[in-house]
């Protein structure tokens, strides 16, 4: 069987030795590059690989955004990052969000292909430092949550804050009072120690973009 891989990686030299690497293996065949995010998810669209080779650092939509985005897909290839990004925090990001393997970019030739030929038969692949790390970083205690003194309804107060919306707006939007929106600002502001609704809507926006979530 062959295994139909695309590249994902903004240098062109990077995708041309990877081309060249994969494309000398007589099961292997290159469907498809792209040079940053969104031409990736397209290009997935598109040509429907069975592998994605995917870099984390991407202009536009970076690698993890573009795990999300493959996650809802239609089809959703096996993916193998191989990345620079050494550090805990992106190895079990990627991981949570449905990479199939991790790889330093000093990995080995051999390397990648077996992790290319394992991800297509559906096996991950990491290097035994990279699965320690990863064993370790899964078992400690999550960080406390930020929002967490806030109240559901302060919530989405603070929800629609950060989208732009007056007071006014809001108070349509969830069918409360205006004066009782005043209140919910003066509360989240106190309990968060922010000065003002342009530090709430920053603030807001940080968290989501920290947990990953995107709005419309």
């Amino acid at each position: 069987m062959t295994i139909r891989v695309v590249i994902a990686d903004d240098h062109r030299v990077v995708r041309d030795g990877l081309c060249y690497l994969l494309g000398q293996e007589a099961d292997i065949e290159i469907a498809g590059e792209a040079g940053d995010g969104r031409q990736t998810v397209d290009v997935v669209a598109a040509t429907r690989p069975d592998v994605l080779l995917l870099d984390l650092y991407m202009p536009g939509l970076d690698g993890h955004a573009v795990l999300a985005a493959l996650h809802a897909a239609p089809h959703r290839p096996a993916v193998v990052v191989l990345t620079s990004a050494t550090d805990d925090e992106h190895l079990v990001r990627a991981m949570r969000v449905g990479a199939t393997s991790y790889l330093l970019k000093t990995a080995s030739a051999e390397h990648v292909i077996a992790a290319v030929r394992d991800a297509a038969a559906g096996t991950a692949s990491l290097s035994p430092e990279l699965l320690t790390r990863l064993t370790q970083a899964l078992r400690r205690p999550p960080p406390p949550d930020p929002l967490q003194p806030l109240s559901p309804r302060e919530r989405d107060v603070l929800r629609l804050i950060a989208l732009g919306h007056s007071n006014r707006q809001i108070a349509r939007e969830l069918a409360i009072g205006e004066q009782t929106v005043k209140t919910h600002v003066r509360s989240i502001l106190t309990k968060l120690a922010l000065q003002d609704r342009v530090q709430a809507a920053i603030f807001a926006l940080r968290q989501q973009a920290d947990s990953g979530e995107h709005r419309p």
